[in-house]
């Protein structure tokens, strides 16, 4: 297990490079669709499926209203899944997608961070950037080499509740930031939740922003960004959220990038916020 910290990123010509020399390297392919994994992906990757892997979202009895649209697992059916893609404390993790991080990687790396996992790392420009770096797609699904579950007893990074994030968006300690496209966090569109609008009190800085076309922005800039929403309040006095704690990690990876951890991911978001019967707020 790596004893200095682990940059939260990685480009595709360093990534060959690991792959050539690494005895202990998973690969997860984070991207949305399974018959576009079925089609093509990298040799050794597996499938981290955002609706069976990497959250809760089929469950028998899963109700957005309580969780949000894509709830946690359970810790122990998450270790269960590390353990079965082959991972353990000491094995080095990449994971990719085809949207710079935000269909699912960021929440895949986010989720092995929960859980104390260190060397985790995303494909900076995921999908594209592996093809353009001589990557060539296999169709056949990858073969584990399977473990005992991922030894961990808690979700470590801090997440809030419902009623938390109530009491934190009205106080000015505080900071509760909304990482959806401006249109959506306004009320002026809703595409896939009920309701459109967003949490009062809630910031809005679309995770978009985190990218300089298909690569995340220099940490400089980045940090320079996150210190001026901040005004002075320490990372860990900032909650983040989105449509339903997705591309919330986005911003999260992000953060990490820039050298500010520490914030809280609200992982029901909107999705949960808006069936709940509380208030929503709406901008011109």
């Amino acid at each position: 297990m790596p004893t200095e910290p682990v940059p939260p990123l990685i480009d595709a010509v360093t990534l060959r490079q690991r792959l050539a020399a690494a005895t202990d390297l998973v690969l997860l392919d984070a991207r949305p669709d399974a018959s576009a994994y079925a089609q093509g992906h990298l040799p050794g990757a597996h499938h981290a499926d955002l609706e069976t892997r990497l959250s809760a979202a089929h469950r028998p009895g899963a109700d957005p209203r309580c969780g949000g649209r894509h709830p946690l697992p359970a810790l122990a059916d998450w270790c269960t899944q590390l353990g079965r893609w082959g991972i353990g404390p000491d094995t080095t993790v990449v994971i990719y997608d085809a949207q710079c991080g935000a269909n699912a990687a960021a929440r895949a790396w986010w989720m092995l961070r929960a859980v104390g996992h260190r060397a985790v790392q995303v494909l900076d420009g995921g999908w594209p950037a592996a093809l353009a770096a001589g990557f060539v797609p296999v169709p056949h699904a990858a073969v584990a080499r399977p473990r005992q579950p991922y030894p961990a007893d808690d979700w470590r990074a801090p997440t809030i509740d419902i009623d938390q994030v109530a009491q934190r968006a009205g106080d000015p300690a505080w900071c509760v930031l909304d990482v959806r496209a401006p249109e959506r966090y306004a009320g002026r569109t809703e595409p896939i939740d009920p309701v459109a609008g967003h949490i009062p009190g809630a910031t809005n800085l679309p995770f978009a922003s985190n990218l300089d076309g298909d690569r995340f922005v220099d940490p400089a800039v980045l940090r320079t960004r996150y210190r001026q929403l901040l005004d002075g309040r320490p990372a860990d006095r900032l909650v983040v959220h989105c449509g339903s704690g997705v591309t919330a990690c986005h911003t999260l990876l992000a953060l990490e990038h820039a050298g500010l951890p520490g914030a809280a991911l609200y992982v029901g978001s909107w999705s949960e916020w808006c069936r709940s019967g509380r208030p929503q707020g709406r901008s011109p």
